[in-house]
């Protein structure tokens, strides 16, 4: 936008120079104005001939360069709509590896360690999948959760709650880990 508004202004600049220096050119052209008496135009009307001339094609440059502004505009806008589509389907793709994560939680497991005392689950837990773990624990009651934690190894036990914390934040990369 900026380069076309320095375009235009440089045109506008121009313009005037063009017409000075058209209007010295002209024998006479600060001389006292006559009428001519072989019917020849006087300065004042060959400069208004002059611009008159150049309208058409000033304006046929003008929108020309409003054509070139607004196609890349378009282009822009296009490009930000491809950006918002692969957005969408990141999202979408988060989503769906959330819900698989959920899911792995469920049919009982989360059931089972319900039931266990803290110390016996934080070293199973400890074993298994770190997803799953994190699955597990993220399915329980927070009081269960965080005394499951709190036996766990404690770099075991970050990354579980990076995980955690990672499932419900949707600038989340790929990679759950």
């Amino acid at each position: 936008m900026m380069k076309n508004m320095a375009l235009s202004d440089l045109l506008q600049r121009l313009a005037l120079p063009a017409i000075a220096v058209v209007a010295l050119s002209i024998p006479g052209a600060f001389a006292q104005e006559q009428p001519s008496p072989r019917g020849e135009m006087t300065s004042q009307e060959e400069i208004k001939q002059f611009c008159t001339n150049i309208a058409d094609p000033a304006r046929d440059q003008r929108y020309l360069l409003q054509k070139q502004e607004l196609e890349k505009l378009r282009a822009d806008v296009d490009s930000r709509i491809a950006e918002m589509s692969k957005r969408k389907e990141e999202y979408q793709d988060w989503l769906k590896r959330r819900d698989d994560f959920l899911k792995q939680a469920e049919a009982g497991l989360t059931d089972i360690y319900k039931k266990m005392k803290p110390d016996a689950a934080a070293s199973q837990l400890q074993e298994v999948k770190i997803e799953v773990a994190a699955a597990v624990i993220m399915r329980l009651n927070a009081t269960q959760s965080s005394l499951i934690l709190n036996e766990m190894d404690p770099q075991k036990a970050a990354v579980i709650a990076n995980i955690i914390a990672s499932a419900s934040d949707p600038n989340t990369s790929k990679d759950p880990s």
